[in-house]
């Protein structure tokens, strides 16, 4: 049984000239009729996709084409031939399919988000050189130097103290970093964070709101941090962008660009503030002091909250925390 008639327009594919025809199928050979006579197996036919309602191609072996006119008819046509759009076309077809393609998607970039860009991140951070850490910290400190930083007004010998306080703890575990503790003054308020390169930097803020006891707390918090490489991981996580170029290019000035305004909002997970506190907590332990001492930092800074901000946006205290240094005193 001879199939629907569909109107069509022939190209030879050598020329531009353009044929009337009509296409018929009959017993799985399509005949072309009119100004141009041909047939052809079906099996030697090629049909282009369907998109919305722009015409469909037919195309022959030798790169002739056929350019449907009547797209109903044709769409008959095919269906009378048996014939089916590929998989990938009738998914996109479906309103359906694309609704489930979309939360898919949405899926798989919230749980990389969540699980796959940290653990990359952390690989990224393991894997990278101490030249770029190096010139990641330096140029850091040159920009907030520049920029939010002044020379410290502490005197001399109350830096050297609080340095040389913190150097007689022993680190908790082996292969520690190495660091070095500096002093800014900054108009924004007490804070404290610690480099890549090794740099712990405390404002003159934050040394007047603390005794020294929290203060050794805060510098084993921040060396926690250093020697986990947080503040790494935590801008490959923000700059994916910089990352890539990172370890595709070596180019780590896309990365560097990104840094200081982070390091300025530089809000760490729930994981790696316990990471540190952890650190802190062994640190204290290792040296036999008072893990009470460490547990009023946080509630000396919190208490403070309603008047200095900046340390606390970074590194908010809360009372979970603070219980689980306590608890951690009588395991």
């Amino acid at each position: 049984m001879q199939s629907k008639t569909v109107s069509a327009f022939y190209f030879d594919g050598q020329t531009s000239r353009r044929h009337s025809v009509t296409l018929t199928v009959d017993a799985e050979i399509a005949y072309i009729s009119g100004e141009v006579h041909r047939q052809m197996p079906l099996a030697d036919l090629r049909v282009s996709e369907r998109v919305s309602k722009a015409a469909r191609k037919v195309t022959f072996a030798d790169g002739a084409y056929l350019e449907i006119a009547d797209t109903e008819a044709f769409t008959e046509l095919l269906a009378g031939t048996g014939y089916q759009d590929p998989l990938v076309v009738r998914m996109q077809q479906s309103w359906r399919t694309t609704v489930h393609a979309t939360i898919g998607l949405i899926l798989i970039l919230v749980l990389g988000y969540i699980y796959l860009l940290p653990a990359a991140s952390g690989l990224i951070a393991e894997a990278l050189p101490e030249s770029i850490e190096r010139q990641i910290g330096k140029g850091t400190l040159e920009f907030l130097d520049q920029h939010m930083f002044s020379a410290p007004t502490l005197p001399q010998s109350q830096q050297q103290a609080i340095a040389s306080r913190f150097r007689a703890l022993q680190p908790p575990v082996q292969g520690a970093p190495d660091y070095q503790i500096i002093f800014r003054n900054d108009k924004t308020g007490p804070n404290a964070f610690a480099l890549p390169s090794g740099e712990i930097v405390v404002t003159d803020q934050l040394v007047r709101l603390l005794n020294d006891d929290a203060l050794m707390g805060v510098l084993a918090h921040e060396l926690g941090h250093l020697h986990r490489r947080h503040m790494v991981r935590r801008l490959i996580q923000g700059s994916a962008v910089g990352a890539t170029a990172l370890l595709l290019f070596g180019d780590v000035s896309t990365l560097i660009a990104g840094i200081p305004p982070v390091v300025l909002d530089l809000k760490y997970s729930r994981d790696i503030e316990s990471e540190a506190d952890d650190y802190a907590i062994a640190m204290f332990k290792a040296n036999g002091v008072s893990l009470g001492k460490l547990a009023y930092t946080f509630e000396k800074l919190d208490g403070e909250s309603t008047r200095f901000s900046t340390y606390l946006s970074t590194h908010p205290p809360s009372k979970e925390r603070i219980n689980r240094i306590l608890k951690a005193q009588t395991e």
